[in-house]
């Protein structure tokens, strides 16, 4: 089997893994029971059809188990293509006083407009420049990252904050301080460290428009940011995103089907096999 018929597999064992437990979860362990609905929230069951609140039911079961799949793909794809990868990795280095205080003005600058001066926009290259020349005592610092991929061909060592779509500007700021952290590290402890989302809703990187993380990075222009094809293919190499899409766009067809036929219990509509990620 080749390289890239094993991370297709890869991928489409870990998704799949996942949507039969929530499958198995909805269907048998904690159905949606319209009676008991209809005990505890008679006011909702009398105004809204049971059909919405089966459907929140649903979500709420799916939501939180899908939230470390994005992990357990990553490290799926970066073990095959880099040989070692790992979620939730502590990275422990040495950084220089005034670099930790360096990094706290940018972000600071970034999220409080100064009285009486322009805006100040997220430049990576210039922040990062400015933190490494502060220097200072050393002072230890440990950063978890979540995900770390070393590559023993190269003695390469990559640091990725990874997230969702749209991520919220909190999240945005707690991933830049880490990143600054982990690239001011002396010695060096990681090559690359990089802030990446798993899938851009808006085609083209330059057409992404989120506004959240982009009070944080540029998001267009930063070498820092990595949006959707750019991390799977760095992680996997060239051609993984597409596979990534291909596999997950079958599986969607199959658990649409049986999501409708089996928890809904309903015919499918005639678009329901269309591919929606792209």
């Amino acid at each position: 089997m080749s390289k890239r018929k094993r991370v297709g597999e890869g991928i489409k064992n870990v998704v799949s893994t996942m949507m039969e437990r929530v499958l198995n979860n909805v269907l048998i362990k904690d159905p949606f029971i319209k009676e008991k609905h209809h005990s505890l929230k008679p006011l909702y069951a009398a105004l809204v059809p049971d059909e919405i609140f089966k459907g929140s039911h649903f979500e709420r079961r799916f939501v939180t188990p899908f939230g470390g799949v994005w992990e357990k793909l990553a490290q799926v794809v970066a073990t095959e293509n880099h040989g070692h990868c790992a979620m939730g990795h502590n990275v422990s280095g040495i950084v220089g006083s005034e670099s930790l205080r360096r990094i706290q003005e940018v972000l600071n600058n970034l999220e409080h407009n100064q009285k009486g001066k322009a805006k100040i926009k997220p430049d990576w290259a210039k922040e990062l420049e400015y933190i490494k020349q502060g220097g200072g005592e050393p002072i230890p610092v440990s950063v978890t990252c979540d995900i770390f991929i070393y590559n023993e061909e190269t003695n390469t060592k990559y640091a990725f904050e990874l997230k969702g779509p749209l991520p919220n500007s909190d999240q945005t700021k707690v991933s830049k301080e880490k990143i600054l952290k982990l690239l001011a590290m002396e010695p060096k402890q990681v090559d690359y460290a990089f802030y990446a989302l798993v899938y851009n809703p808006y085609g083209k990187k330059s057409d992404y428009k989120w506004t959240f993380p982009m009070r944080w990075f540029n998001m267009h222009e930063d070498a820092s940011v990595l949006i959707g094809n750019e991390f799977w293919d760095l992680i996997g190499g060239q051609g993984t995103y597409k596979t990534f899409i291909t596999e997950v766009n079958k599986l969607g067809t199959t658990y649409r089907e049986r999501i409708y036929r089996e928890f809904l219990e309903i015919e499918p509509p005639q678009s329901f096999d269309k591919n929606p990620l792209k």
